[in-house]
């Protein structure tokens, strides 16, 4: 009843469902843990496989069709799973499907329908009450002590014949004429009286929430993201200042003299050297958005959240940490090298410096959203820098880039941004000095000779130029995100891969059988393993007082020669980690073993040669 009364209050609602969820399946005990990858180890294989029905069931999802959901599983938490889907069902008059392979009886016995597919064609559909009667009719009686869900699998399966063979065709036929299958006949061929169903039965809005819900959910998220992620943006901030350092040694004021346009041409390297310092700084972009594509293609076509609204917070939440890095690398250069004192122009670099390190993040999010791969994107990116910098007004200048190149010229963001900082340091007053040769001031000469422009309106144009490119950046990749699918290479090269196997194997088994190398046995026994890691965390800030989390502990056990054994247990137990850490997987933690090979102490150098590791994930 409180939980109930919980669920009507505004604001708690998606609390008390998210708990929910996360007890039904087992999941509590891992909540406000990183999922992990291939190279970070988080929760187990059969947490993770219930963190994906999880983000189903949490969703306003009213049809469910659910594939597998049993696969590393134990048949407790799949019958709790499959029973909380039923109560859904039945009190929120819900529809779901769901594809099992051989269910438990317990589990079995929780369907209301059941649906028997053989050779691409349906065998039974209907009640679950009713199957049983439809294959004695045909001939097939279930053994007392036989499951329902083994026998229906034997007795339609035409590769096993444990009983007289019937062929689909003749199975489908039969259930056409059985009572059930006139029955789902009649009601198919009767057309829907739609003046029966509900005004609002179907949904016309895409997504579940409001937009604003929707926004402030990616919002939290990708504050969230950022937070786990500090460590590369403390680097940044780091990589930034060290930088800087060298900036000031490379162009120490006492060593930079103000009186000629030679002097001044060491000044337009060191403004150079900034823009471009600012403009790499926001390459990690790059990676760090791919590395997120998977989980938003996934979301984005189950219809989470529009494009934007995961495009939005990426771009807005990023502008802060941007103030502190530029802020870093002027406060600490500007002065030091010698620029124009005028506290005024620092801030109009200052300024600069900010869309110009926007207007990078957006450059390569845009890229990494366009080439959804990391070999693609890094090419990409790569070239995309090259040619700002050849077409950046400094390498070439105005004068010395082709007819036929001017175009880039025009369309390059450096070139504006170089401009734009030279006119606001060479127009300052420390340069409006006259030089014997000529009529105009230093500062004019200085850009003269150096092929840029020397209007002082240049600043405005170049800060309008970067913040228009800004926008246009962050909208290609807010449509790369909506219109762009997943690269599905990995998948043709998996085929090909198989297609080389298999033709590989075909071709050993045709070759002569030569020397068979012998074949010694060998044991395995393990005493008190210990495995433990560092205190996530999230538990950490709940209230853990252990510095470190005991993932094994003291297990001991021995695999002998010629015996089959099994390693069991519930998802979360252990087992994988148990055998991660006797095939020599385990590469961070803490371990402590003592295991033996044939009674000699293992050696990951030779136990490698005599062991062969398989991981289904």
């Amino acid at each position: 009843m409180k939980d109930m009364t919980a669920a009507a209050i505004k604001g708690q609602k998606e609390n008390v469902v998210t708990d929910y969820t996360l007890k039904i399946l087992g999941l509590d005990i891992c909540a406000d843990t990183m999922v992990g990858d291939g190279r970070i180890r988080a929760i187990s294989g059969g947490q993770r496989k219930r963190v994906t029905t999880r983000e189903m069931l949490v969703g306003p999802s009213k049809a469910l069709f659910m594939d597998e959901i049993s696969t590393g599983l134990d048949s407790s938490t799949t019958y709790h799973i499959v029973n909380s889907l039923k109560q859904s069902i039945h009190i929120l008059n819900g529809t779901a499907v769901i594809s099992l392979l051989q269910p438990a009886p317990e589990t079995y016995n929780l369907f209301d329908d059941i649906i028997l597919l053989s050779d691409s064609q349906i065998v039974y559909q209907g009640p679950r009450e009713d199957v049983l009667e439809f294959f004695e009719s045909m001939g097939f009686r279930c053994p007392e002590r036989k499951g329902v869900a083994d026998f229906l699998q034997e007795v339609s399966n035409i590769k096993e014949k444990p009983f007289r063979f019937v062929t689909v065709k003749e199975f489908a036929e039969a259930f056409h004429s059985f009572h059930i299958g006139r029955k789902l006949g009649d009601e198919l061929a009767s057309p829907f009286d739609k003046t029966k169903s509900h005004a609002a039965a179907l949904t016309t809005k895409n997504y579940g929430v409001r937009k604003k819900e929707l926004l402030k959910a990616n919002m939290s998220r990708e504050y969230l993201l950022m937070k786990r992620n500090s460590f590369v943006y403390i680097f940044k901030v780091t990589q930034v200042s060290v930088m800087a350092v060298i900036a000031m040694t490379l162009f120490l004021r006492t060593e930079m003299h103000k009186n000629s346009t030679d002097d001044g041409g060491i000044y337009t390297v060191a403004l150079l050297f900034t823009v471009v310092m600012i403009m790499f700084n926001g390459m990690a972009e790059l990676a760090m958005s791919i590395a997120k594509l998977p989980v938003f293609y996934k979301q984005r076509d189950l219809l989470f959240y529009p494009a934007w609204a995961y495009a939005l917070p990426t771009w807005v939440l990023k502008i802060p940490i941007t103030f502190v890095e530029v802020g870093v690398w002027v406060f600490i250069t500007y002065y030091v090298i010698g620029f124009d004192p005028n506290v005024g122009r620092l801030f109009r670099q200052y300024l600069l410096l900010l869309l110009v390190n926007q207007m990078a993040s957006g450059l390569f999010r845009f890229i990494a959203a366009a080439g959804r791969n990391m070999i693609v994107a890094n090419t990409f990116g790569s070239f995309s820098l090259l040619m700002l910098l050849e077409l950046g007004g400094f390498i070439l200048s105005h004068d010395d880039v082709k007819k036929w190149w001017i175009w880039g010229y025009w369309s390059s963001p450096l070139m504006y941004a170089q401009n734009a900082i030279m006119v606001n340091e060479f127009l300052g007053k420390s340069r409006n000095k006259n030089v014997t040769y000529s009529t105009e001031s230093l500062g004019v000469e200085v850009l003269h000779s150096r092929g840029f422009f020397t209007d002082a309106h240049w600043y405005w144009i170049g800060t309008g130029a970067l913040l228009g490119f800004i926008f246009v950046f962050n909208i290609c990749y807010n449509l790369c995100l909506k219109y762009l699918n997943r690269i599905s290479g990995n998948a043709e090269t998996g085929e090909r891969g198989e297609e080389m196997v298999e033709v590989s194997a075909e071709a050993n088994h045709n070759k002569k059988k030569g020397m068979v190398l012998p074949f010694q046995p060998h044991s395995i026994t393990f005493d008190d393993i210990r495995y433990s890691v560092d205190m996530p965390e999230e538990m950490e800030s709940q209230g853990a007082l252990e510095d470190r989390l005991e993932l094994l502990k003291g297990v001991s056990g021995a695999f002998r020669p010629g015996v089959l054994t099994a390693l069991m247990g519930v998802s979360g137990a252990g087992k994988t980690t148990l055998m991660d850490v006797l095939a020599g997987r385990k590469t961070g933690g803490y371990i402590e073993r003592n295991i033996t090979i044939s009674g000699y102490p293992k050696k990951q150098e030779t136990f490698a040669r005599i062991s062969g590791c398989s991981w289904l994930r």
